[in-house]
């Protein structure tokens, strides 16, 4: 028996039952539908990607199998001796590049973070906020080609240089400066990375209790203590996930990243040289690609970056999905 409240118009919910329309009752059956349809088309997609690349990458595999991943050969002319392929050269550029690019913007995005979350003055928040997450709206081919008219004349002329002078001992910055190369492709795509990881650190200090960091202030720990004994510790396993989340970002850029690493197929230990990537080497030879086994070569490099791509991602929804058992534990819980 259904009852209602005294301030309940019984009239009022018999108009509003009469109203429900045919469409109103079939609803929910409609809306399941819609969702299972799109998640159907999202797997298919997905699968239709996988099965493609894998396809085209099947006479490559068959030519070199698992030790095209060492090879360092890539000749595209087959009249040569020299004449086959491997990958690599752009898996040690791919590597390189994504690593010092999040070895730059992990803290740096921890720093945007927090002074979004503690610092910066409440009117401020929001328009700072809004203008790190434009960085991530910015098309990659319009970075690319800032990098190349801007950044890299600077590179050459003033930061590696300077780089040279103090660290020129060590071999990463060793030789000579250059406009276009690795270093480059490094700061491009941690301009690009930096507004992901942020953002969602950002968003990870902000469901910090406030009870918590009140309480450390009040047990007489200065700001900077509060933010490592808990804020720090608290978002510890978003913050792994954040940064392999840009790693993700980072391992499949293309375009931005062709326009200024060098494009050289080739192992070199200074970052001044220039080098190449997956991604961005695929970007740019593609389209020019003449024999059947160079094609095949290039889809299996697409099948390798799409291996890694989906590691990366899976690693960081694990971290995420283990976060919420960490952070129920308490800060300074055991793990």
């Amino acid at each position: 028996m259904t009852t209602y409240s005294s301030g309940t118009p019984v009239a009022a919910v018999r108009l509003s039952s009469a109203r429900r329309t045919a469409v109103d009752r079939a609803g929910d059956p409609i809306l399941r539908g819609l969702t299972w349809l799109a998640s159907a088309v999202a797997i298919v997609l997905f699968v239709a990607l996988v099965y493609k690349v894998c396809d085209l990458a099947g006479e490559s595999f068959s030519h070199y199998g698992l030790s095209f991943i060492g090879r360092e050969t890539w000749n595209p002319n087959p009249s040569t001796k020299t004449y086959g392929f491997g990958a690599a050269d752009f898996l040690f550029g791919t590597a390189v590049t994504s690593f010092f690019a999040l070895l730059i913007a992990a803290p740096t995005s921890v720093a945007i973070a927090l002074f979004l979350t503690e610092l910066a003055p409440r009117r401020a928040r929001r328009p700072v906020a809004t203008l790190v997450e434009l960085l991530a709206a910015i098309p990659s081919v319009v970075l690319g080609l800032w990098g190349l008219i801007v950044l890299a004349p600077i590179m050459s002329s003033t930061i590696e240089p300077a780089l040279h002078a103090v660290l020129g001992w060590i071999p990463l910055f060793s030789g000579t400066p250059s406009s276009v190369g690795i270093l480059t492709g490094v700061v491009i795509l941690t301009i690009m990375t930096v507004p992901i990881v942020s953002a969602v650190m950002h968003e990870l200090f902000g469901t910090v209790p406030g009870e918590l960091k009140e309480a450390a202030l009040a047990l007489g720990a200065t700001r900077w203590e509060m933010v490592r004994m808990v804020m720090l510790p608290y978002a510890r396993s978003g913050m792994v996930g954040a940064v392999i989340l840009g790693l993700g970002r980072a391992l499949g850029e293309a375009i931005a990243v062709a326009l200024v690493v060098g494009n050289a197929d080739a192992i070199h230990t200074s970052l001044f040289e220039p080098g190449s990537t997956l991604a961005s080497h695929i970007a740019a030879e593609y389209q020019g690609a003449t024999t059947s086994l160079q094609i095949s070569s290039l889809a299996y490099l697409a099948v390798i970056l799409l291996a890694l791509s989906v590691i990366a991602n899976l690693i960081a929804r694990l971290i995420a999905r283990r976060a919420p058992l960490r952070l129920g534990a308490g800060v300074g819980g055991p793990e």
